[in-house]
């Protein structure tokens, strides 16, 4: 088991056994309310970022909120549960660590190109090896910018549009014993957990067949693979312009093949609010998403496009992965 997602694993236990020996402490609404984050790129970007929402829900509501940038998605679902935090931002694993463990709520579920759902990405610096085709370039808005990427197997897309997957997984086949792989980190969805769960699908063990390296953020995953530490890399789709480095990703990093969809991350808020509150944070959050100001910042927190009402049903899927991979052994 690679050391990293042991760690983790220790990380999560631990902090899951705090949350179940404490109990529920909050009586009542709180009087300060603050909402938490995990950065999937840069923490300090995301500190600034989460600003102005901050400052709207506080208007908003009529209470102050401030907002936390946490350490990790384990950190955030014990800081639900303990009442420190009340609104959540997760990924799909922290929602449903949120909703089985902490007895949170999950209000909102993001969309993304008219989208709920996401996938990972593979990408290579080997594309002779891995694409079947010649790569095409294939455009991505970042900042007003448009920037050129290169995509193989059927999965260059629009750069305002979504592809479903999975695409192009067939081409893993081309991998050899001990390949380097760039993950995120153990937890992540797109970053490790789904992609873990495809290479067990298709015959290779991510513990035993791969050299992983887990990079620990989705920019780190893709410049790993462009300098050439890691032969293929994972992260969601599309985390290449958000990558900052004198590394040619344009022209070394090719995606190859997307995984099966994954439901997007969305808002949890603590189980012990109460439901007039719970309904305000909804509409506050849905509110500003229509807002011109909002929809920039949701764009530059998370790429979030719009909210929608969740899709309960659809973190089974998590669970059957999570289950798959031993993580509830």
């Amino acid at each position: 088991m690679p050391r990293s997602r042991s760690l983790w694993l220790v990380s999560v236990t631990m902090l899951l056994a705090t949350v179940l020996a404490s109990g529920p402490v909050l009586a009542r609404d709180p009087e300060e309310l603050e909402i938490g984050f995990v950065p999937s790129i840069e923490t300090d970007s995301l500190a600034e970022d989460i600003l102005p929402l901050v400052d709207y829900l506080s208007e908003s509501l009529g209470m102050p909120v401030k907002g936390r940038v946490a350490s990790s998605y384990p950190a955030l679902v014990t800081a639900l549960h303990i009442g420190r935090t009340h609104i959540g931002a997760l990924p799909p694993l922290g929602i449903v660590q949120a909703v089985d463990v902490a007895g949170a709520e999950v209000i909102l579920q993001s969309v993304r190109f008219g989208s709920p759902t996401y996938h990972t990405q593979f990408f290579t610096n080997a594309p002779e090896k891995y694409c079947a085709d010649e790569p095409v370039v294939n455009e991505r808005r970042e900042a007003g910018e448009m920037l050129s990427f290169l995509n193989c197997n059927g999965t260059a897309r629009p750069f305002d549009g979504a592809l479903v997957g999975p695409i192009g997984l067939d081409a893993l086949q081309q991998m050899e014993r001990g390949t380097s792989v760039a993950f995120t980190r153990a937890g992540s969805s797109s970053g490790y957990i789904f992609p873990a769960t495809v290479f067990a699908n298709q015959g290779i063990d991510p513990r035993t067949d791969l050299y992983a390296i887990f990079a620990d953020e989705h920019d780190r995953s893709v410049i790993t693979v462009c300098t050439g530490e890691a032969e293929i890399g994972v992260s969601y789709d599309d985390a290449r312009p958000d990558t900052i480095t004198d590394c040619d990703v344009a022209e070394s990093v090719v995606v190859f093949a997307y995984g099966p969809e994954i439901p997007n991350d969305g808002i949890a808020v603590s189980g012990d609010l109460s439901d007039d509150l719970k309904l305000r944070i909804k509409q506050a959050l849905l509110d500003y998403a229509e807002t011109t100001e909002g929809a920039a910042v949701l764009d530059a927190i998370y790429n979030i496009n719009a909210f929608a009402d969740p899709d309960l049903e659809s973190l089974q899927i998590i669970r059957d992965a999570v289950d798959k991979l031993g993580y509830g052994q």
